[in-house]
């Protein structure tokens, strides 16, 4: 019998980040989230990538 959980695939997130954010910063994002019908790590994830990919223009 395999090992329970998430099923491997190609694009595997093995890593874990927590974070803390106020109550008003939360309820924006699970808003966003909620609205769009997207993962809170996917919107995470993209800010990350913008954040990054401007720094490099700087």
């Amino acid at each position: 019998m395999g090992k329970p959980g998430r099923p491997k695939g190609s694009d595997n997130k093995e890593k874990i980040c927590s974070l803390r954010l106020d109550e008003q910063t939360l309820k924006r994002l699970n808003a966003y989230c909620e609205r769009l019908k997207v993962a809170k790590s996917e919107v995470i994830r993209e800010a990350i990538e913008r954040i990054l990919e401007e720094d490099q223009y700087k």
